[in-house]
């Protein structure tokens, strides 16, 4: 690993007198993430060390039958497995295939599902969840469009959301968040089920997505709105046709056609970026079983019971109460983390019998 390392510091100089910013830019995160298991493996060879030498200590004190100090070397000993132990894991885990977008930013979607009014009121709560996390957080979050339903609710919300490591947390949220709650609206005390589709998807650098502009058909019209003032009077809203895969972007939300443009580039941008990365990890039928269920739209991933104060995630078999918590964003980091460690746990019993495997191959060699 030294050794890479000296070789990718060796490119990044070679890369800074071309003036070869973007791969200058991919070197030194990789050097960047290399370190992080150099020190590991540094720290586990210092534990190695200190667990020898209590254990000669040991040794000698049961020689001298020096009781204290024998049970002294044995906490001592104790505590050096254990920590040597959690970096060999942490090893492991920094050895695991990464998402190259973990650490990219994200465009957040939410839209309305089935529930009528009440999926959008719950469309629009959830969306104001993720900008409480984002908060919490401290990520930038840039409310790109909204649609508005009859009821005050959102039918759809789209969002630009900034920081470090934002899509490699909000990657868990992609799919279908159910509802149980007594609307509002509900004269007899009946429990209703509504659906909202959440998508995260990474936002895409410009190395990241080429696109011709021949293949864009570019479309303005008159924002629409609840009248007064909020209608605009001039063909400032967007739509932006992505020919080939027929992606359809519209933008309305602001008075000036350029900046409405602009935002509906990034998401258009984003969502080609997300188009070519499934189809990439569709190829890798192995990388599949890494993941925690299908990260698909279509599947359901969690259930917010609020007559039972109950959330629960359907993919790890995990509940929590006290949603209006979650709700704020305040304990919404407790869910990911479980999520994460449960996505690691499973990628490294992959690892382990990969390597149990290639192991069994060479002694069959």
């Amino acid at each position: 690993m030294n050794r890479r390392s000296i070789d990718l510091k060796t490119s990044l100089g070679e890369c800074a007198a071309k003036g070869q910013h973007d791969k200058m830019r991919n070197l030194a995160t990789e050097i960047a993430e290399l370190k992080s298991t150099v020190d590991l493996v540094a720290d586990l060879e210092v534990k190695k060390v200190e667990l020898a030498e209590m254990g000669h200590l040991m040794a000698g004190a049961r020689e001298s039958s020096d009781n204290e100090m024998v049970a002294m070397a044995r906490e001592e000993i104790a505590t050096c497995m254990q920590d040597i132990s959690t970096l060999e894991r942490n090893i492991l885990v920094e050895l695991l295939p990464k998402d190259t977008s973990d650490k990219a930013n994200a465009i957040l979607e939410v839209r309305a599902g089935t529930g009528g009014g009440e999926a959008s009121l719950f469309a629009m709560e959830l969306f104001n969840m993720y900008q409480n996390y984002a908060n919490v957080k401290g990520w930038s979050f840039e409310v790109l469009s909204t649609s508005e339903s009859e009821v005050g609710g959102y039918r759809d919300a789209t969002a630009s959301v900034s920081g470090n490591g934002v899509f490699g947390r909000l990657k868990y949220e992609m799919g279908v968040h159910r509802v149980q709650r007594v609307p509002e609206t509900e004269t007899q005390g009946r429990v209703h089920t509504s659906t909202v589709t959440v998508a995260i998807l990474p936002e895409a650098e410009e190395a990241d997505v080429n696109i011709n502009e021949k293949d864009l058909k570019i479309d303005v019209y008159r924002s629409s709105g609840n009248g007064g003032q909020s209608v605009n009077t001039t063909d400032s809203a967007v739509r932006i046709t992505h020919l080939p895969t027929n992606t359809v972007v519209c933008m309305q939300d602001e008075r000036s056609q350029h900046k409405n443009k602009s935002r509906a580039m990034k998401v258009l941008k984003a969502r080609l970026y997300d188009l070519e990365r499934e189809r990439l990890r569709s190829e890798r039928d192995s990388q599949r079983s890494e993941q925690i269920g299908t990260a698909a739209r279509s599947e359901r991933i969690r259930t917010y019971n609020f007559p039972q104060d109950r959330l629960t995630d359907h993919r790890v078999a995990l509940s929590r109460f006290e949603i209006e918590n979650i709700m704020a964003g305040e304990t919404l980091d407790e869910f990911l983390e479980d999520l994460i460690v449960h996505q690691q746990a499973k990628a490294l019993l992959e690892l382990e019998k990969e390597m149990d495997n290639q192991q069994q191959t060479e002694q069959q060699q």
